[in-house]
């Protein structure tokens, strides 16, 4: 993947480009809930945290390391967070997907499952994965959850798996999907973003 390119990816409720240092402003108002950042690795949720994870991001882009986008819903024209994907291993056709975070008001609306949609149908599609991934704190039961209703496959637990805040070691619960899973899911459960 050449993280230089510039991706925009767009369906009927979101729109993804690459996160941008004049996106600051617009995700201070509303990335300061500590609710957001509870089970991530690290924190965004005050001026100096914030700065610091999106000039981390930007560095692991120009490493090739990472591809942050900033989320768009198109119903408001706003900005509802930040997705990435990382992990990127072209040799292994693979990826994971994940640094995801919204907005607590634009949480439990579809915008994260539209997202995703795009960013799988692209990995697959267009990037030639054979393997995506997601992985999430083994206490945060929401993303677990949001995982398995999207089509996700558990894979397990690797415990103690990497520091979190605060040099707490958590275990990583691990799910994935295929490319013949993703055609699958495509017809069935991102059917509503298939144009």
């Amino acid at each position: 993947m050449d993280c230089s390119q510039n991706i925009v990816l767009e369906n009927s409720r979101v729109r993804l480009r690459p996160l941008e240092a004049t996106d600051f402003e617009a995700l201070k108002l509303i990335a300061f809930d500590p609710e957001i950042w509870q089970f991530t690795i690290t924190r965004a949720d005050d001026v100096l945290s914030l700065a610091a994870y999106m000039a981390a991001a930007e560095q692991a882009r120009q490493a090739g390391q990472r591809y942050p986008f900033v989320i768009i819903d198109r119903g408001s024209g706003r900005l509802a967070g930040s997705t990435s994907y990382y992990h990127i291993d072209p040799d292994n056709q693979k990826l994971s997907i994940g640094y995801t975070w919204l907005g607590a008001e634009f949480q439990r609306t579809g915008l994260n499952r539209a997202a995703k949609h795009l960013l799988l149908g692209y990995a697959f599609d267009q990037l030639g994965c054979e393997r995506v991934e997601l992985e999430t704190d083994s206490r945060n039961h929401k993303s677990q959850t949001a995982m398995r209703r999207m089509g996700a496959t558990e894979e397990g637990t690797l415990r103690s798996h990497r520091f979190g805040q605060d040099n707490y070691r958590r275990d990583t619960v691990i799910f994935s999907i295929l490319r013949p899973e993703w055609h699958e899911l495509r017809r069935t459960t991102f059917a509503e973003y298939n144009v």
